[in-house]
């Protein structure tokens, strides 16, 4: 079947190129086949033709009317896989969870949470006015809903 021989090429071609990893696949009834990758290092333009010539050139067109498009996730996309953290360590990060919303500079990630440290001002222990507070929160990966990084200008 088609769409099982354009999976087997993409499988091949990401095994031969550890760096990248697969963000969404999808085939439609006419044969327009969307691929979205991202990468440890992010993605060059040359990823995605590397990608795309490894699929391309092994479907023979004579028999398989098809399109073809590689990208990679987007600066705005959301990140969807534990694997995408490392990489914006040091980046403003908005996170949700099912209970609420927090932006903060992303410090660490390990297998099961992220870190998220940001400053807050708070009403002052004793008496009146505000302090500037270090905040710090872990969070699991299984409790967000939606990572984004905040592109700063």
């Amino acid at each position: 079947m088609f769409i099982d021989t354009v999976k087997n090429l993409l499988e091949e071609a990401l095994t031969e190129r550890q760096d990248l990893f697969l963000i969404d696949f999808s085939v439609n009834g006419e044969n327009a086949i969307n691929i979205i990758i991202d990468g440890d290092q992010g993605v060059k333009v040359e990823d995605c033709i590397f990608v795309s010539r490894a699929i391309e050139h092994n479907i023979d067109r004579e028999e398989h009317d098809f399109a073809l498009e590689v990208m990679s996730a987007g600066a705005s996309a959301p990140l969807t896989l534990p694997r995408q953290y490392p990489r914006h360590i040091g980046r403003t990060l908005e996170v949700k969870t099912a209970t609420q919303k927090t932006e903060g500079v992303l410090t660490a990630v390990n297998d099961e949470v992220i870190t998220l440290e940001w400053k807050a001002r708070e009403p002052k222990p004793v008496g009146k006015g505000k302090v500037t507070v270090e905040k710090k929160e872990n969070i699991a990966y299984k409790d967000i809903v939606e990572a984004k990084v905040i592109i700063k200008f």
